[in-house]
């Protein structure tokens, strides 16, 4: 009977840990770059770990014990995204660990990992040195498409030069617990190239990978007797969403932006910077995903219309990271990600300065002292600072430069707390010149600590969106064509098709001529005053801004259009700055912060007799006087333009309902009918009556032609994201 019962609450138990609720999610990426020390031969190894905890972010309290060797990489600018939901961020910390070594992992309450490192010590026979376990780059959290088959490309690198291979982890061997391979997910493992086939349903799936480093081998032997050197773990997470938009339509990188796999050089204190920017056709991109080093600064984030850019910095302090440090990245809209892409840090190893080396830092400058006996082999005649202005001598003893803190090349960084001066002496040849001689690369530095730092240059304060433009607002007005304020563009219109069909080619600008015979004669149309009830065929979209700042340009990116107030369905009149339709044109005019578009109704898919209009918007300023913001809708968009140039929020403005009917007889003139103005909290704009009720909220006076009740409301709704000009560094 004892027995019976025991059995029971034992099936009892395990039935409730079944299907009982999850108490602990996984993570949704994670790596380990394992380093051996030599303090022991490496019978131990210092493993770095990245993961990627779902929000709300964990804390790292209990990660390291009272006594061990381990340390939690806080970071003043951590690393986290909104996609997928509910949110991600980065959780980095170190660690000495057994070479050998399997344990479960807590991240805070809700994320459990399980690690498994096989880096048993090897002794290398063509260096006498300790084998280098395989780095693999950790990407953000992955997501693809139903029915939408993707390639997801590792970025792995090996010290040794060593080839690395990747595969599913097994349990049977102590690498991963629960570990279900997934019948759409395939692995190359001679590329480390995952593909998902597409066949599968929305959900969040978790892929579990070893990577593994092989001597290299020719391609005419066999491999049988080739085993890995070390293994270690990968993690990955893929989130299947549904979409009814093209297989073909993500985000694609592309201006100056890093090649995959490619590797920068750091020497200590230097600063790498580099931009990354994207196109993304269908949708605006809302965030680029980064994970990377801690302190890697990511600044300058713009979206506009297709356009995304944001640059990266890091400057290499004293640290105890590992000598590789990927730093990977994605665009994210609301339904699509750009394929990942992964980049190299390589911190250069400095060899121990000779004895008799000073290095003086003074208030204005620094003065270097080197032991020239210490330079054999060197060309002292090529040595040269940053600047070749600023003069290296030597005698028979010694080197000496005096070097200037605001001169000679020297740069200025951040690290941490700390201002630092840097400048490089080296080694320069021409170009034409072929040497087997050896070279010198000899970084400078200077640290000044923040209590000490006084003056603009440690800390600029950057100009707020009203400093720069004003306060500002905007709105929309629909007129018909050669009415309104703007009418002496829209009676003998200029008009340029904003086009871009499905294939994605754009048009060029079509001459005034040929769009005013084919398109201008109908804007006396009957319907433009017609009788009472007619459908109103043309109409003019006035997307407007009351900003008086010189050389401030309006942009659009996107507008819709519904015939319910609340948007449930909808569809585009122009996406990423172009027309969803070639029914859709724009008139150009002289006014840099209005945007007028012709709308073509006959061809509306609006049934109904009313329409409300939603758009998207920002102000431009472009910083080089010679240049202009870019154009949203042409051949070829110039990123550097995007960079070079300060923006407002994002903001979404939205009509009033637009009657599509002729509700008026037409006068025999002109009646201008005000409105009231009403001040409001928020930022404002213009309104009209429409279809005979009047839209309230309003902080200057409108004017619409009474035979149409024509013009809208633009209310703004939202702030999308902040697009001010670039944060400076230093």
């Amino acid at each position: 009977m004892l027995r019976r019962s025991t059995l029971s609450v034992l099936l009892l138990g395990l039935t409730l840990f079944l299907f009982g609720p999850a108490c602990e999610a996984s993570s949704l990426g994670l790596t380990v770059h394992v380093v051996p020390l030599d303090s022991d031969g490496g019978q131990t190894v210092r493993a770095h770990f990245s993961a990627i905890a779902p929000s709300p972010c964990p804390d790292l309290s209990g990660l390291c014990a009272v006594g061990e060797d381990c340390l939690v990489h806080p970071t003043s600018i951590p690393f986290n995204g909104t996609k997928p939901s509910p949110g991600w961020c980065v959780r980095q910390w170190q660690k000495t660990i057994p070479s050998d070594y399997n344990a479960s992992i807590s991240l805070g309450s809700n994320t459990e990992l399980y690690v498994a490192v096989k880096a048993g010590p090897k002794v290398r026979a063509n260096s006498g040195k300790l084998n280098n376990p395989a780095f693999v780059a950790l990407p953000p959290p992955l997501r693809a498409r139903v029915n939408c088959p993707h390639h997801f490309h590792l970025s792995v690198k090996d010290l040794d030069g060593d080839k690395v291979q990747c595969r599913f982890a097994r349990p049977d061997q102590g690498e991963c617990l629960n570990c279900t391979q997934h019948s759409f997910i395939e692995l190359d493992e001679e590329k480390c190239m995952l593909t998902f086939t597409g066949n599968a349903p929305a959900g969040q799936y978790f892929i579990y990978l070893m990577a593994e480093d092989l001597i290299p081998v020719p391609k005419t032997r066999l491999n049988t007797d080739n085993p890995p050197l070390s293994s270690v773990p990968v993690h990955l997470s893929l989130t299947v969403e549904e979409s009814a938009s093209s297989c073909t339509a993500e985000p694609v990188a592309t201006g100056e932006t890093p090649k995959e796999d490619s590797t920068l050089f750091v020497l200590p204190y230097q600063q790498v910077k580099f931009d990354v920017s994207f196109m993304s056709q269908l949708e605006s991109v809302s965030e680029l995903a980064v994970v990377g080093p801690p302190e890697l600064y990511r600044i300058g984030f713009k979206s506009v219309g297709p356009l995304s850019t944001m640059t990266m910095a890091w400057v290499r302090s004293e640290n105890k990271l590992a000598r590789l440090l990927p730093i990977c990245f994605a665009a994210n809209t609301n339904s699509l990600q750009s394929e990942p892409r992964c980049v190299w840090l390589y911190q250069r190893e400095m060899r121990t300065l000779p004895a008799g080396t000073e290095l003086k830092c003074e208030k204005t400058e620094m003065t270097l002292v080197l032991p020239v006996a210490s330079l054999s082999n060197i060309n002292l005649d090529e040595l040269q600072l940053n600047s070749p202005t600023c003069p290296v001598t030597y005698n028979n003893t010694h080197l000496t430069a005096r070097i200037s803190l605001t001169g000679c090349g020297t740069k200025t960084v951040h690290s941490g707390s700390e201002l630092v001066y840097t400048n490089t002496l080296q080694s320069v040849r021409p170009y034409t010149m072929v040497s087997r001689q050896p070279s010198l690369v000899l970084p400078l530095a200077c640290r000044i600590p923040g209590s000490q730092v006084k003056g603009p240059q440690y800390k600029i304060n950057m100009p707020t969106e009203t400093e720069t433009f004003g306060e500002v607002s905007f709105w929309i007005e629909f007129h018909f064509p050669g009415e309104g304020p703007l009418g002496r563009f829209t009676r003998i219109p200029r008009l340029r098709s904003v086009y871009m069909p499905p294939e994605r080619v754009r048009r060029e600008v079509e001459s005034p001529s040929e769009r005013n015979s084919t398109f201008t004669s109908s804007t006396n149309n009957t319907s433009a005053s017609g009788d009472v009830g007619s459908r109103i065929q043309q109409l003019d979209l006035h997307v407007m801004s009351n900003c008086s700042v010189d050389r401030a340009e309006l942009m659009v990116s996107n507008c819709i259009e519904s015939e319910t107030e609340d948007f449930a369905e909808t569809s585009s009149i122009l996406q990423q700055g172009c027309a969803a339709s070639n029914n859709t044109l724009e008139v150009i005019t002289t006014q840099s912060t209005a945007k007028i578009y012709r709308l073509d109704l006959s061809t509306q898919e609006t049934k109904g007799s009313t329409m409300y209009v939603q758009c998207t918007v920002n102000l431009c300023i472009s910083t080089m006087p010679s240049q202009k913001c870019p154009d949203l809708c042409t051949r070829s968009v110039n990123h550097r333009m995007l960079v070079n140039s300060v923006f407002t929020k994002t903001y979404t403005i939205r009509s009033g309902p637009v009657s599509l009917v002729v509700t008026t007889a037409a006068p025999q003139t002109t009646v201008n009918t005000d409105t009231t103005t009403t001040a409001t909290s928020t930022v404002t704009s213009s309104t009209a009556s429409v279809a005979n009720e009047s839209a309230a909220q309003s902080t200057t006076t409108s004017h619409a032609p009474q035979q149409a009740s024509s013009m809208a409301a633009g209310v703004i709704l939202t702030t999308i994201s902040i697009f001010l000009q670039n944060i400076f560094l230093y």
